[in-house]
Order: C-alpha cells, then sequence, then structure tokens
C-alpha cells in the first residue's frame, strides 16, 4: 500500500514515504530524519485507512474563514433572522478577525484557551459564550468532514451567565401601569397571556376567538436591523392561549371594523415597534407609575411575560398549563425558569392538603382494637354503590 525510499538533501540523508489514499490517488511526505520515523508514519496511515479514520492532510488547508462562510450559510436555513443577526455580528468581529486566515489543522486548544480569556476580560458572558460557539461549531463540521480527527478546542471553560434579577408585577401594579400607557389594552393582554411582545403584536383578528376568549399564536414580528420581520414562534410551535373575561370588551373593541387580515393592536396595518427602553412610550408610563407608587419597579415590556406566570402561578395554575400558556418546549423548561415561583407553591400545596382533609365529613369511629376510644377521624364521604377498601 505504501513505501518508504531515501533521498538527499545539503543537510543530509531524508525519508520520503509514498502511499495510496482512499480514493487510489498517490500522497507523499517528506522529511523524516530516520527510516524508523519514516515507517512508522506509514504505518499509521495504514491503520487509519483500514479503520476508515484517514485524515488528507490536505482537506486540512481549509481556513477557518472559508468553512465558517459555508457553515452561517446553513444557519440560514434552520434559524431565524432575530438569531441569525447577532451570529453573524459575533462573527465578523470576533471570530473572523482572530481566526479567519487560520488553517484548521493548525489551530491550538492553547491558542483558543488563551482568545477565550482574553475576550472575558473585555465582553460579556453572553458574547464570549456565542463567539466561542461559532468556533466551534465550525470545527465540529471539520470534524465530520474529516478535516481533522478531533475538534481542538472542546472543553475551553467558558464564563457563567449571572441570572438577571426577574421582576413581577401585581394585579395592583399591572392596573396602575395600564392606566399610564399609551396602549393599556395592550400591558393588560400582555401581563395576564404571557405571550411575548412580537407574538402579541402579531396577531391578527382571525387569530382571535371571542367566543371561547382564546387567541391562536402563530406569528411572531420581530425587528430586525430597523425592519421588522415575520415568521412562526420562537419555539417554532403554534398554541393556542386563553385570556380573562375581563380582557374581552378591550379585545372585541381592537377587532371591531377590521378585516381578518388586520393586526389586532395598533391602526390594524403596522406592527408595533418594540419602545425604545429609555425614552419610548412604556419606559415613560413607567417613570409615571413610580411617581404613584414608589414600590414599582423598573420594568421592560419582556417583564410582563414574567408577571403573567406569576399571576398564573399564585391563581393555583399547575406547571402543565403555565408552559402551554407561555409556550415553553417542555415543563421542565418552565420549573427551571420559574424555579423561585415554584418554591413558593409547594408551601401552598401543604396548606391545600390541610384544608382538603379538614373539609372531609367527620364521622365517629368505635373503638379501636384495644379496647380504647379512638378520637375524631376524618374520611371522604363514600358515595351510592361505593365500598371502603
Amino acid at each position: 500500500m505504501g513505501s518508504v525510499h531515501p533521498y538527499s538533501t545539503k543537510a543530509g540523508k531524508r525519508y520520503l514515504v509514498r502511499y495510496f489514499k482512499p480514493d487510489m490517488t498517490q500522497a507523499a511526505k517528506r522529511g523524516f530524519l530516520t527510516k524508523r520515523d519514516a515507517e512508522a508514519y506509514l504505518a499509521s496511515v495504514e491503520v487509519a485507512i483500514t479503520k476508515r479514520q484517514y485524515i488528507d492532510p490536505g482537506d486540512a488547508r481549509t481556513t477557518i474563514a472559508e468553512l465558517g462562510t459555508i457553515w452561517l450559510e446553513d444557519q440560514k436555513a434552520v434559524l431565524k433572522p432575530s438569531s441569525m443577526h447577532p451570529l453573524e455580528s459575533c462573527w465578523r468581529v470576533h471570530v473572523l478577525t482572530r481566526w479567519g486566515s487560520i488553517q484548521v489543522a493548525d489551530v491550538r486548544y492553547s491558542d483558543a484557551r488563551a482568545w477565550v480569556t482574553s475576550l472575558t476580560s473585555t465582553h460579556s458572558a453572553t458574547t464570549v459564550i456565542r463567539a466561542y460557539g461559532i468556533l466551534a461549531a465550525i470545527l465540529d463540521v471539520a470534524v465530520r468532514d474529516r478535516r481533522l480527527s478531533e475538534n481542538p478546542v472542546r472543553g475551553i471553560k467558558l464564563p457563567r451567565k449571572q441570572p438577571k434579577r426577574r421582576v413581577y408585577l401585581s394585579h395592583r401594579q399591572v392596573e396602575l401601569l395600564a392606566s399610564e400607557a399609551r396602549f393599556p389594552e395592550l400591558i393588560l393582554f400582555l401581563a395576564y397571556t404571557g405571550l411575548r411582545w412580537g407574538e402579541a403584536t402579531g396577531l391578527r383578528t382571525r387569530d382571535v376567538d371571542p367566543q371561547r376568549r382564546r387567541v391562536h399564536v402563530q406569528e411572531n414580528a420581530v425587528m430586525v436591523g430597523g425592519a421588522i420581520h415575520t415568521g412562526t414562534p420562537k419555539t417554532h410551535a403554534s398554541r393556542s392561549v386563553p385570556y380573562p373575561d375581563f380582557l374581552d370588551p378591550a379585545i372585541r373593541a381592537n377587532l371591531s371594523g377590521k378585516t381578518l387580515e388586520q393586526l389586532v393592536f395598533g391602526n390594524g396595518d403596522d406592527h408595533l415597534r418594540l419602545p425604545n427602553s429609555r425614552d419610548g412610550w412604556f419606559a415613560a408610563a413607567v417613570r409615571r407609575a413610580q411617581t404613584i407608587d414608589p414600590d414599582m419597579p423598573r420594568i421592560s415590556p419582556h417583564d410582563l411575560r414574567h408577571t403573567a406566570a406569576s399571576l398564573a402561578i399564585s391563581a393555583g395554575a399547575n406547571v402543565k398549563a403555565i408552559q402551554r400558556m407561555l409556550g415553553h418546549a417542555s415543563a421542565a423548561m418552565t420549573l427551571d425558569t420559574y424555579a423561585d415561583l415554584f418554591d413558593d407553591d409547594l408551601d401552598y400545596v401543604a396548606q391545600a392538603l390541610s384544608r382538603a382533609r379538614d373539609s372531609q365529613r367527620t364521622i365517629m369511629i368505635g373503638e379501636t382494637d384495644y379496647g380504647r376510644p379512638t378520637s375524631l377521624r376524618r374520611w371522604p364521604e363514600l358515595g351510592p354503590g361505593q365500598h371502603s377498601r
């Protein structure tokens, strides 16, 4: 399959290895100082070919820029514009500038670790994790393409994201904020349905069932690069979400005079844009509410989604119902996201069990088997035809 050949150079005798690659084209590697080194290399190549683990040295000369461009195009087919925008920006600013000209075979663990350390000193954990993730994903492609035998950057320790402090409003605070807002019905709707901003502002009149008081969430409107992009909800799955009856008049008023394809909120034709976090109408409403209620926290529109979860949980909704309302991929995700709220819910469960036990019919039981009178015991009343077991 292969052979070793000596040749002469000004520096002395060297050895050349020739072998046939899996596609039966010939390859060669020169420069071995000893025949033993050359034979050991040939043996390793032959074993790799036999085990289908051979890596063509020519394929490993592909640069990160070349492979990264292909990888980014693949991501566009599966990611929404709102996810692609920060990915492309991070690739261009942090990954391409450092690694673009480097061949995949020349990427070293120590170099990548030093890069991560440097980024961590000047950027947020989110940026560092995203930049590292792009580089690692590109090298994963190199491994699957058999350009590399393994990913050299896997296993690097990354900074931890600091969990954001969640803010929950009370019923009274929701009402106050709505009364000070430009779009009070939207504030109430977000706080009592848990829809994301883009899901609520993407609702069309055909998505609303006033008889059942439900909305069918199947479109999401997000702003990317100054333009509104519409698509499926974040998890790609549509869902049906109920809204409380006290919102019914406001919802019907928003539907009045609109065609089935017009938007529920706003003028019906233009999507309401997420207000500026500092000087937009939402921030102004929060500031006005804070002058009335000093306990009113500083919040963002997304905090109304958290508020909806909090109010639903305090009203006794179970985790599965919360999951369906919020559109989480699983109940486990809901529990992880709102673990602090469900801790309080555990106390509620214990209290509810006590109340349920005390509410059962009290009956007198005779003497025990030991001849002593029993205390009062509480048992559920058996219906006709039922027997205790």
